[in-house]
């Protein structure tokens, strides 16, 4: 079990599977960046959690419940859902919204399915929630999500690697990819100019030292 000052953002499991070294350079070294694929996202959060409907949406039989702040000490993992729907008497499901369309990684499905277990833990569910979806701004369309045990396996073996990461504090080593472009740290990261184990905060201050005594 985690204590409170040892929870990791579940945001972060989507940084770990697109990249570990984003990942570590995110929430080991501290960097960040924004471009264009960004800013479209944290617009489409901003109105997810709009804080005029953060007390519950209501739509015939379902009700929806914004920024719900969800954790679990067990994965030591903590972060604020989109969105939980209530219908009836049935489980709650978790939405939640991304920018772009489905993607061929698992990223999307893993940040969806930590909530879900961080709710079951919450709540003490005698039954695992059995699904999701995620809202995709570029297609208008939700992605229905099955929480099965693949599932959740792959998220559980995440929220572990992410911790080793963060406590290693070790940036792995960067690797040229074509993923790379679209990836708001490029400039940051420096593929294939680094040695291994160096870090990028260590490449930018020797970078800085050499402008300043350059003549």
């Amino acid at each position: 079990m985690f204590a409170n000052a040892q929870l990791l953002p579940i945001s972060a499991l989507q940084h770990l599977l697109f990249c570990e070294r984003q990942c570590a350079l995110i929430h080991v070294e501290q960097l960040w960046a924004e471009n264009r694929l960004t800013v479209e996202g944290q617009s489409l959060h901003r109105k997810a959690h709009d804080p005029r409907k953060a007390s519950g949406d209501v739509r015939g039989s379902t009700r929806q419940v914004r920024s719900l702040e969800i954790a679990s000490h067990r994965l030591g993992l903590v972060g604020v859902a989109d969105v939980f729907e209530f219908t009836g008497a049935g489980p709650p499901k978790p939405i939640e919204y991304k920018r772009g369309r489905p993607k061929k990684h698992d990223a999307d499905r893993v940040q969806l399915c930590a909530q879900a277990l961080c709710l079951e833990e919450m709540l003490g569910l005698d039954t695992p929630l059995a699904g999701g979806a995620i809202f995709y701004g570029q297609t208008r369309r939700r992605l229905d999500v099955v929480f099965d045990e693949a599932l959740r396996d792959t998220t559980e073996r995440a929220a572990h690697r992410l911790h080793e990461i963060i406590d290693t504090g070790i940036t792995p080593t960067a690797r040229r990819e074509k993923k790379c472009d679209r990836c708001s740290l490029l400039n940051l990261c420096l593929p294939g100019a680094l040695r291994p184990r160096r870090t990028a905060s260590a490449y930018l201050s020797q970078t800085s030292r050499a402008m300043l005594a350059a003549p």
